[in-house]
């Protein structure tokens, strides 16, 4: 069987397992119904993730402005309402870019290793660990976004593939990647950057990105629902806006001139950093209860 043959048959048995577990919690979904805020929302996060902003820091940052989801809640409803799109943009970036198979698999496998411990971490924290570590989540995206600007990533070198200490390197960067990404701080950034460390093609980069966020979050979201560590209509809508918004960008609108954009998504998620760590600063920090 042809290599990515395979990664995309074992992708399509993640997605059918995690959309099964979405689909049974949404029977019993409490709270405010499907609203137009949170349709909004995944359609143009995961619209402009599709374009290389990212989604986790930009709704984030909608989530705090608009109070559309207790703080404690929304690394949880992050990662089960973008885990649908975020495979969309896998299937699309692993069949068109060229990367080595056995680096991109054990890549991907470390991410989604690190993925399931650190969902079962996060979905117990108290209200106010998860604020300080959503603000700190928050001020690191910002720092690579504020690198990307300043076109501080490293160059990168012209490998597809990592062998030996390197790829030892790879594997437990991307395990410990994996982990963090459930706190809602992003996996591209990093593994973007560890890669180019390393290396490879930055290129190559978006295959083993995708891949391991598209493998690492059925498993980590499904923990998330599993634990109800997660605003279930939300997380519907930015499924269902999400699903829209991946396929306009990729084979329709292709790019945008991002440069302004960016800098504007700085400013506001900056700013939903500090104010996440206001909230915990003052906040009793309560332990979630679930239900």
């Amino acid at each position: 069987m042809n290599p990515k043959a395979a990664i995309f048959g074992a992708l399509a048995a993640a997605t059918s397992f995690y959309a099964l577990v979405f689909a049974r919690s949404l029977w019993g979904m409490r709270g405010r119904g499907l609203s137009a805020a949170s349709l909004a929302t995944g359609f143009v996060t995961n619209f402009f993730d599709t374009l290389g902003i990212g989604s986790f820091a930009t709704s984030t940052a909608i989530f705090k402005f608009r109070r559309m989801v207790p703080d404690e809640l929304v690394p949880g409803t992050l990662n089960a309402g973008h885990t649908l799109p975020t495979i969309f943009q896998a299937f699309i970036y692993i069949a068109a870019v060229q990367v080595d198979v056995a680096t991109l698999v054990l890549l991907v496998g470390a991410a989604t290793v690190g993925g399931w411990f650190g969902a079962g971490l996060v979905a117990g924290l108290r209200r106010r660990t998860v604020q300080f570590c959503m603000g700190g989540a928050l001020l690191v995206a910002v720092a690579a976004m504020l690198a990307r600007q300043l076109d501080l990533f490293p160059a990168g070198g012209a490998a597809l593939g990592l062998e030996g200490w390197r790829l030892a390197a790879g594997v437990a960067g991307n395990f410990l990647f994996g982990a963090i990404s459930t706190l809602g701080i992003g996996f591209y950034a990093p593994c973007m950057t560890m890669v180019s460390l390393l290396g490879m093609n930055p290129a190559a980069a978006f295959p083993i990105m995708m891949g391991s966020s598209a493998f690492l979050m059925p498993v980590a979201s499904a923990r998330f629902v599993w634990k109800r560590a997660y605003l279930a209509p939300v997380a519907l809508g930015l499924t269902v806006g999400g699903l829209a918004g991946v396929p306009l960008a990729a084979f329709v609108v292709k790019s945008l001139p991002l440069a302004a954009l960016r800098w504007l998504v700085i400013v506001v998620v900056g700013y939903a950093a500090v104010a996440m760590v206001r909230s915990g600063w003052e906040g009793e920090g309560a332990r979630r209860v679930v239900s």
